[in-house]
């Protein structure tokens, strides 16, 4: 019996592989991509393999629409990727009075057009196979908004509607699309940015989440335990909102 196939854009990063590792533990084969990390994301993939599990390691820009196609065309051609957990995201914070358009596009074109370019591609296999999970990863910045991050809290609630249309075009194939908001998680987009007395006072729950908190709530989302569950923004951020 083929393993499902999972796609992990952003999978070097610390919620992407704490998610690529707790979907190999699942019995899924997982395709970790990277960018600019592949040689992380390869290191993952080594480490999934030495577990047991089944992974191998993928690069591109999911800004250049014509590569990510091409790419994703060539790995389903003989079957479909039928996990899809877009993850891949960029900071450039800046006050939205003092942000370059540079800084804003960038930010759009990462988060929201590389939904787009990745998860395009895939669905009429996906489709044909009638089975399917979609995960967003997005933000508490995309429920909240929050200061410097204009670019950021946009192209995250934008993420937010288009899980929704796209759950409602898929639901009739068994195909469930989510996002997923993290709050304040502990790993390096948060590290110096938060202290310990910081998170005391504006999370309820006075702690920072954890990577594998993330990667638990993604792996239900992706199992068939959670079919019923679609056009949802989760959010995990210690009780915040």
């Amino acid at each position: 019996m083929n393993l499902r196939k999972a796609l992990i854009t952003g999978g070097s990063g610390d919620i992407g592989s704490a998610i690529c590792y707790r979907l190999a533990q699942q019995n899924i084969h997982v395709i970790v991509h990277g960018n600019r990390q592949i040689d992380k994301a390869l290191v993952i993939v080594e480490t999934i393999k030495q577990r047991g599990g089944s992974a191998e390691a993928i690069a591109f820009d999911v800004t250049d629409g014509e590569e990510t196609q091409r790419l994703l065309t060539e790995l389903t051609a003989s079957e479909p990727i039928q996990i899809i957990v877009n993850n891949a995201g960029i900071h450039r914070d800046a006050p939205l009075a003092g942000m370059n358009r540079e800084q804003w596009s960038q930010v759009i074109d990462v988060s929201l057009n590389g939904f787009y370019n990745v998860t395009q591609p895939l669905l009429m296999p996906m489709i044909r196979s009638r089975w399917g999970r979609i995960i967003n990863m997005s933000s508490l910045a995309g429920v909240m908004g929050n200061r410097g991050q204009a670019n950021y809290s946009a192209a995250k609630s934008a993420l937010h509607g288009a899980t929704k249309a796209l759950a409602l075009e898929l639901a009739s194939r068994r195909i469930t699309v989510n996002a997923i908001a993290p709050g304040i998680i502990e790993g390096s987009m948060s590290q110096g940015n938060f202290d310990k007395e910081l998170i005391k006072k504006i999370v309820p729950m006075q702690r920072a989440g954890t990577a594998d908190e993330v990667a638990a709530l993604a792996a239900f989302l992706c199992s068939d335990d959670a079919a019923y569950i679609s056009g949802q923004i989760i959010n995990i951020n210690g009780a915040m909102a």
